[in-house]
């Protein structure tokens, strides 16, 4: 089952960084976001990838062009252009890059990728972790049938609160992301009929797809309780940099 990664945004809030690499590049523990989202799927054993570039793409491009050399040695004839890596600590890992338009909408991007997949497939956005099961996720959607599934997820809290009577606060509580509800968490499996329910490359798949999907009774929730953190802000880059030094990521 191969597996899309959305990577193809802007990244306009984190343009600290994004003004020289794509979002989904951007480092943390010293490597790109990105293979830190291919290994959560690598784990439980799914190691074919689709990665849906556009902004930048030439980056992601020849990044992954140069990664077994970069952390193999290796043997090159000058003559002949012939590379022989001289290793094996690269991951078993299929990789397409595939440029699919500057200003293309996710669900365009998703639409654009259909000739490279086969069958059901996965997807989620290229700047977000999260320590979910993978296998468990495709077994729920594999049990229920329907064209799609989505990860639902709690969002991290930003404040706590005041509880008052009055002008007098009688207590202050703590974040607390299970009073956040649950919103869309990437994540996805999907059924090759979704791609008929996107028109064309001006369609975020988030908006009218899903609201059709779920109108037709064909969108399952599998919900995720645990760990999950986007990477929208430099501060929550700086965060997940943090974590993932003191050796504490969830997902790794």
């Amino acid at each position: 089952m191969k597996t899309i990664l959305l990577a193809g945004g802007f990244g306009t809030r984190l343009s600290e960084e994004t003004s020289l690499r794509p979002k989904p590049m951007v480092e943390i523990g010293g490597r790109p976001i990105l293979t830190h989202i291919m290994g959560m799927y690598s784990k439980y054993g799914f190691n074919e990838f689709l990665v849906a570039g556009g902004y930048k793409a030439d980056f992601i491009k020849n990044y992954f062009a140069n990664l077994p050399m970069q952390l193999n040695d290796f043997e090159i004839d000058l003559g002949s252009g012939d590379v022989s890596i001289l290793g094996t600590n690269s991951p078993d890992w299929k990789v397409a890059v595939v440029d699919t338009g500057l200003q293309t909408m996710t669900g365009g991007r998703i639409k654009r990728l259909k000739p490279h997949t086969n069958g059901t497939f996965m997807c989620t956005y290229g700047d977000g972790v999260a320590d979910i099961d993978i296998k468990a996720l495709v077994d729920f959607h594999k049990s229920h049938g329907k064209l799609a599934t989505i990860t639902a997820v709690r969002p991290p809290a930003r404040f706590g609160s005041l509880i008052m009577d009055g002008e007098k606060v009688t207590e202050f509580e703590e974040k607390n992301p299970l009073k956040e509800g649950w919103i869309n968490g990437g994540f996805f499996v999907l059924e090759p009929e979704v791609f008929n329910y996107i028109d064309d490359d001006s369609q975020p798949f988030e908006r009218e797809p899903l609201t059709r999907i779920a109108e037709d009774g064909q969108l399952m929730a599998y919900k995720h309780s645990g760990f999950w953190q986007p990477m929208d802000t430099l501060r929550e880059k700086n965060m997940l940099d943090k974590i993932v030094n003191e050796g504490k990521a969830p997902w790794m």
